[in-house]
């Protein structure tokens, strides 16, 4: 005698099998290397943008456009992959003079477009409120990326 499906118990038994397929496509995934690969930053420090007509005159970009001073966060990028790591995103906090956040809610501050393996220097233009007092610190920084090309 066969067995009668209800609706039910149909659709139970085909989610369960979306469910694995999905479980083993992720899991094969993370195998082969597509999640993201972390990467190490080191001796970061802040530089003045050059006093030059493309940095100067800025305003901030939250919703309240404010004047703004251009600054370079600079240092060592370390991918230990034996894969070129694409589109790395850096992220991090910046604090004033005063302990204040200088961008609250942001902590995505750029990317860097390719890191090859080993070391490497790195820089990303920042625009911070010039009503923030100097100096900056910069705390939680890390940065991660893909071995392969990631849609924007």
């Amino acid at each position: 005698m066969s067995q009668v499906w209800k609706p039910a118990q149909w659709l139970t038994q085909k989610l369960r099998l979306v469910c694995m397929s999905f479980g083993c496509v992720a899991l094969a995934a993370l195998l082969l290397g597509f999640g993201a690969i972390p990467l190490q930053l080191k001796d970061l420090h802040l530089t003045p943008c050059p006093d030059t007509p493309e940095y100067t005159n800025l305003v901030t970009s939250n919703g309240n456009p404010i004047p703004a001073r251009c600054l370079f966060i600079e240092g060592t990028v370390v991918n230990r992959s034996r894969n070129t790591v694409l589109n790395a995103d850096v992220f991090g906090r910046l604090y004033d003079a005063n302990g204040n956040e200088v961008l609250p809610e942001r902590t995505r501050l750029g990317a860097i477009e390719e890191v090859p393996p080993g070391e490497s220097p790195f820089s990303i233009r920042i625009s911070v409120p010039v009503t923030s007092p100097l100096p900056l610190t910069m705390e939680q920084f890390k940065a991660s990326g893909f071995s392969g090309t990631v849609r924007r």
